[in-house]
């Protein structure tokens, strides 16, 4: 039934920001600048942690792993969205819009995971250093980002097949910038419930539990940092755990508040913001709090393009194992 669907080719139109259309342009120069940032950020990261050797550790590959699922998922949605911010009229076909969807699901479910992934990571090397070379040698590293990678494809392929097997009626009007499970499932005109109710099974699997695992992790990390003797070194840690912290409870709230009640849930226009934040913001920032202001990238950047004075003038915090 699904393909039949996709095979009929439905045509969406995808309302995007069009409530402001005064803004349109400003929305364009302000989302294309961010892109840019994140493309370049993120680009950094993978080329100074897969060349420089300092950074073959644990921390930094999985870090080149997120920065990865970041430009995948950034790639999955805005060139579209700044395409549409210049178009009158915004069509998607349905296949298209299964497709970008299927990524959508993929992407954060493997996100999620890493950041999970990420956590554990920290919390070995700041609470049980002794063994965090066993705990984290590079077959472990290797099978935590293949199931990391993994963990989304039997839920987006299942999820996306599934509510596109379903009827769409009436204006077939998206009211987002792309396609997401919460505006689609909107336009549906059958009995759906089933389908919401192992949607919000999966999604606090995905979500929840994950960044329950973080958080677990950074309240030991927290607690091991403040039996530290050194004032400077639990000043420097505390840095770096709240800024990463502060992205991860970013992430995990907004796909959280737009994802665990996805049917009419919020506001259209709300909802379209907070899913921006999710899907330019982050991307853009994780780089820079992540690694962008870290002198062991600070230090590596320099060695892989030869140029002293890169990022000199600034005074860096660094990364705490």
């Amino acid at each position: 039934a699904g393909a039949a669907g996709l095979r009929n080719q439905t045509y969406f139109t995808l309302q995007g920001f069009s409530h402001l259309a005064a803004l349109q342009v400003f929305l364009f120069q302000g989302i294309l600048l961010m892109f840019l940032v994140t493309m370049a950020g993120n680009s950094l990261i993978i080329i100074v942690a897969t060349t420089d050797p300092a950074l073959h550790t644990p921390m930094y590959y999985f870090l080149k792993n997120l920065a990865l699922v970041e430009i995948c998922f950034t790639l999955n949605i805005v060139p579209k969205m700044l395409v549409d911010l210049l178009l009158e009229r915004k069509v998607i076909s349905s296949s298209a819009c299964a497709l970008q969807l299927d990524f959508v699901i993929f992407f954060l479910t493997s996100e999620c995971f890493l950041l999970g992934a990420m956590a554990y990571d920290r919390y070995v090397a700041v609470c049980r250093p002794l063994h965090y070379a066993i705990m984290m040698n590079g077959r472990v590293c290797l099978h935590m980002a293949i199931a990391c990678w993994m963990a989304g494809v039997p839920l987006s392929v299942g999820l996306t097949a599934w509510l596109f097997s379903y009827p769409f009626c009436g204006s077939k009007e998206i009211e987002h910038f792309f396609c997401d499970i919460a505006p689609v499932l909107d336009l549906v005109c059958s009995d759906t419930r089933l389908f919401e109710l192992l949607l919000f099974i999966a999604t606090v699997i995905i979500i929840l539990i994950p960044f329950i695992l973080t958080a677990a992790s950074y309240i030991q990390i927290i607690r091991t940092i403040l039996q530290m003797p050194s004032v400077a070194g639990r000043r420097k840690a505390f840095f770096t755990c709240v800024a990463h912290l502060v992205v991860v409870t970013l992430f995990y709230c907004t796909t959280g508040v737009v994802h665990l009640k996805p049917k009419s849930s919020l506001l259209a226009n709300s909802r379209k913001l907070v899913a921006l934040s999710y899907t330019v913001v982050t991307p853009m920032l994780n780089p820079i709090i992540y690694s962008l202001r870290n002198k062991e990238v600070k230090h590596a950047l320099r060695r892989t393009f030869g140029r002293r004075q890169f990022f000199s003038q600034v005074p860096l915090p660094s990364q705490s194992h």
